[in-house]
Parts: C-alpha cells; structure tokens; sequence
C-alpha cells in the first residue's frame, strides 16, 4: 500500500538494497578504500561497529566490486565454532575435502593458500563476521596459518569484522602477536545528521521517490534518535511509511516519526 501512495517501486528502507545503490558514508568509504589497501597489501584487517551501522553490508559491497579471477572470498558470520569446525568450514569453502584431523586440515589449507597466490596469483580473502564470538584457539590459530615461508609473507588477508568490544579482545596479551599483525583497522563513527538526511533522501529517490515525502522536520527527528544508525532509520521509516499511508499524509511529519518510534519500542 505505502509503495503505491507514496510513488515508490520498492520498500527504500529495506536491508537487501542493491549495492548499486550504496550510501556512501563517511564510514562506508573508509572501509571500502581499507578493505582496498587489504586486498593488496594482505595481512589482518579489524573493522569494528555497534550493531546496525552497516559494517557487514560493506563487506557485501566490496565482495561484489571483486574481480573473481583475481580474488577469492570466504564468508562466515558462523564465529561460535570450534577450531576444528573452523577449519572444516574453511576447507570447504576452499575446495578441500576436510579431514578428521586439524593437522591435515591447516596443511592442505596453507598447501591451497600458497597455491593460489604463486601459482594462480589470485589473493584469498578469508572474512569472519561477528568475531568477538571466536574462541582464544582460533585467534590463536589465526597467526599460524597466515605464518607461511618462515614469516616472510602474508599469503591471504584476513578480515575481521565485529563488535567494539573486539579491540578489548585483543588487548590481552595473549592475542599480542595476533594484534601485531593487524594492518588496518577501523572503527565506525555511525551517520552525521547531514549524511542522515542525505541517507533517507537518497534511499526514497533510489526507489523512485520524491523528496517530497518527508518534510524537514521530520527528517531532523529521525536523526535525532537514531544516533546515526542505519538499522534504526530503516526500521523507522519503514513504520513511518506504512503510518503515514494509514493517514494519508502526502508529506511525512515530525508527529509521524514519533509515532513511528514509539511503535519499535519493546513492551
């Protein structure tokens, strides 16, 4: 319904947003121009973020911007694993038959790594989502496997994609040689209200969408409380939409938004 009324093709607020599409935030494109640097340079990447600030949809944009016979992705959001789960995931994402055994296992991983990038000099990217949930053993694990020719080279990056308390993690001086490895790291800042105000318009015009249909002081409202969270300005605008068709208000208003809020708050 509010799709008709308000002259849109597709709900603007929703988390599948084509990458074509991107908001590029101050945030956003910090990541991208590391991740970039990463891809070349290898080693570890840390980027860290409160929940619904976009860090993983970046991590989707720059997989999609990869030229598949340069580069190779692996992808796990699935961090409350065990060192040998972790590596059967690996293994299979790679191509390898995992083995019972972690020994075999990180051999024919470092065998493939080396492989890739010496002999088909294509550069894997191993990314690991929601990371502040691994256990010591795998941070552990990691430094290991990136160990290849006596600790002379990084064969494949690592990015590290999680929450803040991440960098608490990885001060405690067991994870010392993990920390030193890093070679970028990011934390994000969440939307200024400018690049609020521009995130909303442009995802109502990416959809088609006039300007129009949400006034000023509304869009103050939004990044009012939102802080800077795209998560919460999506859900916020998607009730603000479905409320404002209810009314019928031809311009979404202040009083719509704080509607809208209140709709999300629990109990």
């Amino acid at each position: 319904m509010y799709k008709h009324f308000y002259g849109l093709t597709f709900n603007p607020f929703d988390k599948s947003a084509p990458v074509k599409d991107a908001f590029q935030s101050k945030d956003h494109l910090e990541m991208q121009n590391r991740l970039s640097f990463l891809k070349s340079s290898r080693g570890i990447g840390l980027f860290t973020a409160s929940s619904g600030m976009g860090k993983t949809y970046a991590l989707r944009c720059f997989a999609d911007s990869l030229n598949p016979n340069l580069c190779q992705m692996s992808y796990t959001c699935l961090s409350t694993i065990s060192v040998t789960e972790f590596y059967r995931q690996l293994c299979m994402q790679l191509g390898l038959e995992p083995s019972g055994r972690k020994t075999e296992m990180f051999k024919a991983i470092q065998d493939r790594v080396r492989y890739l990038i010496k002999e088909k000099h294509k550069t894997l990217l191993v990314a690991v989502d929601e990371c502040q949930y691994l256990s010591t053993a795998i941070l552990r694990d990691f430094k290991l496997l990136m160990n290849q020719d006596y600790d002379s080279m990084d064969c494949f990056a690592l990015i590290m994609v999680g929450l803040p308390h991440m960098n608490a993690i990885l001060e405690k001086p067991v994870h010392e040689a993990l920390k030193q490895r890093i070679v970028v790291h990011y934390n994000y800042c969440g939307l200024s209200s400018e690049e609020t105000a521009e995130y909303i318009y442009s995802r109502i015009e990416a959809a088609g969408g006039a300007r129009s249909i949400i006034d000023e002081a509304a869009v103050h409202a939004v990044a009012g409380y939102c802080q800077g969270t795209p998560r919460i300005i999506n859900s916020i605008m998607t009730n603000a939409l479905m409320l404002g068709t209810q009314l019928k208000k031809q311009s979404i208003d202040s009083e719509t938004i704080l509607a809208a809020s209140n709709s999300l708050a629990l109990g």
